[in-house]
């Protein structure tokens, strides 16, 4: 019998394999999307942790620095935002010592997962959600705060080969993920200093961050 933990592993690659090979950058986005939105990955029953839940004062110093930066800037109305908030713990600390000096911002996160949105509504009150940062208010500076959130973007990888420089891509065979050699990039693209780099290099980017 398939264990479940596995189960969103095995749809990710039928779902991969019925597109064929895509690239390094769609396949984690993929990975993402199924990994953060059938989980709570953080704490003892999950597989990381984060500063936020390890120590309440890693949220407040957050929330003090705002604090300070808002009292200098004459205390104008403004949102606070968080990227991948994680359970909520960054923000309901950092609010807290907000608080303390009378900033009380409107809260909004931008999150995809369902599970973790239940997290943080347990967390925090009245969150306003986002599915990505267009939808951000653009009526008063925002306060941003992304802690473990840029490491965990799609890249986009490049690698040097005898026939020039191409798109890693990658490939399900089975329930396995294979890298494979994708589309060749052109030579325009590539930083005049590693042209001439020998085969095997590697350049990432990562155009969403």
């Amino acid at each position: 019998m398939l264990d479940e933990d596995a189960l969103p592993s095995v749809q990710l690659a039928e779902t991969l394999k019925a597109r064929g090979q895509v690239s390094l950058a769609d396949y984690m986005a993929s990975a993402n999307a199924v990994y953060y939105g059938t989980r709570d990955p953080l704490g003892v029953d999950g597989d990381f942790i984060t500063a936020p839940e390890i120590s309440q004062m890693f949220g407040e110093l957050i929330g003090m620095w705002f604090a300070d930066l808002w009292i200098r800037a004459g205390k104008p109305q403004v949102h606070y935002v968080e990227l991948g908030p994680g359970r909520g713990t960054l923000a309901k600390d950092a609010l807290r010592a907000m608080a303390m000096v009378g900033l009380m911002p409107d809260i909004h996160l931008v999150e995809t997962s369902p599970i973790l949105r239940l997290r943080q509504a347990e967390n925090l009150p009245a969150p306003l959600w986002h599915d990505d940062v267009s939808t951000l208010p653009d009526d008063a500076p925002l306060l941003v705060i992304a802690n473990e959130f840029f490491d965990a973007l799609p890249i986009h990888q490049i690698v040097k080969a005898e026939q020039g420089w191409h798109q890693r891509d990658v490939a399900a065979t089975g329930a396995a993920f294979t890298p494979v050699a994708g589309k060749l990039v052109p030579d325009a693209i590539i930083p005049a200093a590693l042209k001439n780099a020998p085969n095997g290099s590697v350049i990432e980017t990562c155009p969403t961050g």
